[in-house]
């Protein structure tokens, strides 16, 4: 019966694992369309998203199931309810690269970016898909050190964020207050994308030390 159960607890960290998988092909593809403005790829972001929140909700039903079923207490109890608070971040993550494509969908058939950021843009996608595969490496292996490497992963995202920022706030800015708003908004969602990352590392480090670190809402 205790090894069923730990199948089932495998299997909620497996969903939880493809669940980056899906958000990282989202925020790499969500990048292409909005450095492209390439409409049919952000509409295909847009649709897929539907399959991250399918799988969150497959695990919110199974951790209740096994809450109800099994009362687990102790570790396995921190196990279901990290994995319920995980599975929510990694579900804001592909609302985030939802969000990405969404811009590009709305300012189709422009760019929603201008030339002059689209490097800095393109190494903010690259970095959240770093990032994104670096937590389900963490999730699959529970590995506390590289929980701990996201923080300084995540310094680097940051640091593209002030990049734009700085040239939003720049004298030579010619392209205007709604094209300040969309570049103002892009930042901000590969920014929080990385937050939930480091987030979920967070989570892993409790469920393995049990100790409580600050994380990211």
């Amino acid at each position: 019966m205790r090894e069923q159960f730990h199948g089932e607890l495998a299997g909620l960290s497996e969903q939880m694992v493809e669940m980056t998988r899906l958000a990282g092909s989202a925020i790499g593809r969500a990048t292409r369309a909005l450095l492209d403005a390439d409409l049919p790829l952000a509409e295909s972001v847009i649709t897929a998203d539907e399959q991250i929140d399918d799988i969150q909700h497959e695990i919110e039903e199974k951790s209740l199931e096994l809450l109800a079923r099994q009362q687990p207490v102790a570790t396995d109890l921190r196990v279901i309810v990290t994995g319920l608070r995980m599975s929510s971040d990694l579900e804001r993550m592909g609302d985030l690269a939802r969000h990405v494509a969404k811009l590009a969908r709305l300012r189709y058939p422009n760019s929603a970016i201008p030339p002059e950021l689209n490097s800095t843009i393109l190494e903010m996608g690259q970095a959240a898909g770093r990032i994104v595969a670096k937590a389900g490496s963490v999730i699959a292996s529970r590995d506390v050190a590289m929980a701990m490497e996201l923080e300084s992963d995540d310094d680097e995202m940051d640091r593209l964020h002030r990049d734009v920022f700085r040239l939003l706030l720049s004298p030579d800015w010619t392209h205007g207050v709604e094209t300040a708003i969309d570049v103002t908004l892009c930042g901000r969602y590969y920014e929080r994308f990385a937050d939930h990352a480091v987030s979920v590392a967070r989570r892993v480090t409790y469920l393995v030390t049990g100790e409580r670190a600050h994380v990211s809402s």
